[in-house]
């Protein structure tokens, strides 16, 4: 038995986030449920020997990097995993660690992707508020950089953070890139949610600074999170640990991924028809 690390890709729809809650699906859950059945963790256990993970997901949110580390046995790569996890949940590499790796607190920087539905062209944005890329941009810049975010997170303590918020456009989307050592409870999507404010011009520039003073927001002043279906895990950064791709099990992730990709375009296509038939 030795320590080692596993990165795990999920989509996120149908789980009420990553870390386990009572009488609720949950990806901890799964992975869990997958060692119990393999007989690494024991039946009466309530979490592998040296159990940690990179972060804790909300309901809804998709990962490609969410990082676990546990006491494994040597037998124990991901293909192994994944003959007992659901078909949404995939280990597609793993890396040894030190004994004293510890999943959550040595990962140095994570890096979150949301993409925005945000056509540019007005008349395709039916149904939504048109965003101005130059404002939005301007918004993602003020919120970057070290701030206290406590307007930002329903989190009531350690609320400082080291911000890098970025968008580029890609066709009808704004894609956010969000980078930090470490996010607060609904963080990312509040800031999405607040730079689409000032994008759409909902919000003045002004709120910006307002967001990171002292004192709480006001009611009618508060920021609402936006939809965690379009937010992904995207990267955990440990300077100290090299992953190795298990190519049969990232090679059988992938399939399960192209074809949610091509059931959702499907079921986009039918809601598409549906909705013009109706013009």
């Amino acid at each position: 038995m030795g320590r080692r690390a596993f990165r795990i890709a999920y989509d996120g729809t149908d789980y009420y986030g990553y870390q386990r809650q009572p009488d609720v699906p949950t990806v901890e859950d799964s992975i869990f449920d997958a060692l119990r059945a393999l007989g690494v963790l024991e039946s009466d256990a309530d979490k592998p020997d040296g159990y940690a993970a990179a972060g804790r997901t909300d309901a809804g949110v998709s990962a490609l990097a969410q990082t676990i580390a546990l006491e494994a046995p040597d037998w124990l790569m991901p293909r192994a995993l994944n003959a007992e996890l659901p078909a949404d949940v995939r280990a597609w590499a793993s890396a040894d660690a030190p004994a004293e790796f510890h999943a959550t607190h040595h990962a140095n920087r994570r890096k979150y992707t949301y993409h925005l539905y945000a056509p540019a062209d007005t008349a395709a944005a039916s149904g939504t508020q048109p965003i101005d890329d130059e404002r939005f941009r301007t918004a993602c810049k003020a919120l970057s950089g070290t701030h206290d975010v406590h307007n930002l997170t329903p989190d009531d303590h350690n609320t400082e953070r080291s911000l890098t918020l970025e968008a580029a456009r890609d066709g009808d989307y704004l894609v956010i890139t969000a980078s930090a050592g470490g996010f607060a409870r609904e963080l990312v999507r509040r800031l999405v949610s607040l730079a689409c404010e000032i994008g759409t011009g909902e919000s003045p520039l002004a709120k910006l600074e307002r967001v990171f003073d002292p004192e709480p927001l006001p009611g009618p002043d508060g920021v609402a999170p936006a939809a965690p279906e379009p937010l992904v895990l995207t990267d955990v950064v440990y300077p100290d640990l090299t992953f190795e791709i298990d190519e049969d099990a990232a090679e059988t992730a992938r399939t399960v991924f192209d074809r949610r990709r091509i059931e959702r375009r499907t079921g986009a296509r039918v809601a598409g028809q549906v909705a013009d038939g109706m013009r």
